[in-house]
């Protein structure tokens, strides 16, 4: 499979990105969540897409991987107060926004010259597809969010289960081995309980994205901009694409309601809510989910 890899300059950053499939294609762009490198879209997963005729691109966020690093940037006030904040659908000052980030995706494109594109995310990659798309409709085939919010006022909050292992790290004199098990059992917690990932296959996973990189004071600024940039209703109901929301029933870090959200607002979206899932791709459920991408990528 045709497979091509770089840097591309971008609202003054760099994002490092990979492009696969033909370039001739329609162009499938997958954004990825919270301190997630592009690598946790499975390489199967794009391949298979790939295969219905689509060409691939996925990337990293700024602040993670191997894209630009926003050190320097402090993130001033208590967390505390930006999630209550949040779940008034208020925003709060942070060193960057989520639309800051939609922006970097848009420069990717015009770097890459794809002047339309269908657009994946999740979790918080799933809120920046909504900006995308709702700001930027015209770069926008179709829309597909999985496992994400609108963040407007009085959602139901995340199950601190699921909320803390993100916000707590290992501490800064943790090992390797240390930092590894962290984050595969934090994956572990928030993931499908209908269809967990073996142990062993986590830890091989946060090894690799250890070794590729590790910033957690990215992941802390990546935080603060989902939970600063406020309610996206207003932004989402912008959306113009045919769109389609997947979402975990079994989701304890981004609830469904937050999928419901999504769908209310996007006028003539399509909700499919998944029994057993969490807030992971189990591959047992690829089917499905890309049975659901195919037939949005159809509507365009």
């Amino acid at each position: 499979m045709q497979s091509r890899t770089g840097f591309a300059p971008s609202n003054d950053i760099e994002l490092a990105y990979e492009d696969m499939g033909n370039p001739e294609d329609p162009v499938v762009l997958m954004i990825m969540g919270l301190s997630a490198q592009m690598t946790l879209w499975p390489r199967e997963f794009c391949e298979r897409i790939v295969e219905q005729g689509f060409r691939v691109i996925r990337f990293d966020n700024r602040d993670i991987g191997l894209s630009t690093k926003m050190d320097g940037q402090r993130i001033e006030g208590s967390s505390l107060l930006r999630l209550l904040r949040t779940g008034l659908g208020a925003s709060s000052r942070v060193p960057y926004t989520l639309e800051d980030m939609a922006l970097d995706t848009k420069g990717l494109l015009d770097y890459l010259e794809i002047p339309q594109v269908h657009v994946v995310g999740a979790s918080m990659g799933g809120m920046i597809a909504q900006i995308f798309a709702g700001l930027y409709p015209e770069r926008v085939l179709s829309t597909a969010v999985i496992f994400s919010s609108t963040n407007e006022a009085f959602l139901p909050p995340p199950d601190p289960r699921a909320l803390l292992p993100l916000m707590k790290g290992p501490g800064p004199t943790a090992t390797r081995e240390q930092i590894v098990a962290h984050s595969a059992n934090t994956r572990r917690i928030i993931g499908s309980p209908a269809y967990p990932t073996p142990m062993d296959e986590l830890l091989v996973t946060a090894g690799e994205m250890y070794d590729r990189n590790y910033n957690p004071a990215g992941s802390l600024r990546q935080m603060a901009a989902v939970t600063g940039t406020g309610s996206l209703r207003r932004i989402a109901a912008q959306i113009a694409s045919p769109t389609v929301v997947i979402h975990g029933r079994a989701d304890r870090l981004m609830r469904p309601s937050g999928g419901k959200a999504i769908a209310r607002a996007v006028k003539g979206s399509s909700l499919h809510l998944i029994g057993g899932m969490g807030h992971d791709l189990p591959r047992p459920l690829w089917d499905e989910i890309l049975g659901e991408l195919g037939s949005n990528f159809a509507r365009a």
